[in-house]
């Protein structure tokens, strides 16, 4: 089943792959097996690009390379001023992208070191409160009013249960889901 899409496999074929049920949920012994064999509940960060590499893609905007066309055009003429000018330009333009960009990714990286979610699990025939970040596949969580939702899960039984999706899909109304559905918060796809 580990090529399967884990949304389009029936609820209690799932439950009997991870070896859960609805009454106990996960044993604390294969829950940490999972959590070792599937990694904490995070999304992986790509690889932060350097000052130097974030100025040398300010230079791959179709107007920034049409402005140091007509910079070297205007070299070739004689207008060295223009030239000059032209250059500082996208100078500063470059200076400026990189200033803003970094400060948009300092933002970012203060957002993933805020506090994650916790999520309510049964674990061993007990309802506990555990960080979202140590969930794993079989877990069967609680949702209650206002609880932010810390991993992609499937809704096993719901009731009246609508979600706010508008940083995913953009709409402005909440959605509602029904037994079987699939749970996306905003929150895994920001941090």
């Amino acid at each position: 089943m580990a090529d399967k899409k884990w949304y389009q496999v029936e609820i209690d074929k799932i439950l009997k792959e991870f070896k859960t049920n609805r009454e106990k949920g996960l044993t604390d012994e294969i829950a940490a097996e999972l959590l070792k064999e599937y990694g904490k509940n995070i999304v992986q960060q790509k690889n932060q690009r350097t000052l130097v590499e974030m100025f040398l893609d300010q230079f791959k905007n179709f107007l920034v390379i049409i402005l140091l066309l007509a910079a070297v055009v205007s070299g070739i003429v004689g207008e060295v001023k223009d030239t000059v000018v032209i250059s500082v330009i996208v100078i500063l333009n470059a200076v400026l992208g990189v200033f803003q960009e970094h400060r948009a990714e300092e933002s970012l990286q203060a957002l993933r070191r805020m506090e994650t979610p916790t999520a309510r699990v049964l674990r061993s025939g007990r309802w506990r409160e555990i960080d979202s970040k140590e969930l794993v596949p079989g877990d069967i969580v609680e949702l209650e009013a206002g609880d932010a939702v810390g991993a992609d899960l499937r809704i096993i039984s719901a009731n009246n249960l609508e979600v706010q999706e508008a940083a995913l899909t953009g709409e402005s109304t909440s959605v509602e889901k029904n037994n079987g559905e699939r749970v996306v918060e905003i929150f895994k796809q920001i941090i």
